[in-house]
C-alpha cells in the first residue's frame, strides 16, 4: 500500500492516465517523474550536507 493507496486505486489511477496521455507518451512522463525524484532527492542531500557544515562551525565556534 502506498500513500493510502491499495492496488485497485493503483490500477484505477493508471487506466486514466493511459486514457489521457496514451501509451505512447508514458515512457515520457515516466523519465520526467524519474529526474523530478532524482533532483528532489539530491536537493535534500544537499541541505543535509550545508546543514551538518553549519553544526560544525558553530560547534568550532564555542
Amino acid at each position: 500500500m502506498i500513500g493510502g493507496l491499495g492496488m485497485p486505486e493503483l490500477v484505477i489511477i493508471l487506466v486514466i492516465i493511459l486514457i489521457i496521455f496514451g501509451a505512447g507518451k508514458l515512457p515520457e512522463i515516466g523519465a520526467g517523474i524519474g529526474k523530478g525524484i532524482k533532483n528532489f532527492k539530491k536537493a535534500t542531500k544537499e541541505e543535509k550536507i550545508e546543514e551538518k557544515k553549519h553544526e560544525k562551525i558553530e560547534e568550532i565556534k564555542s
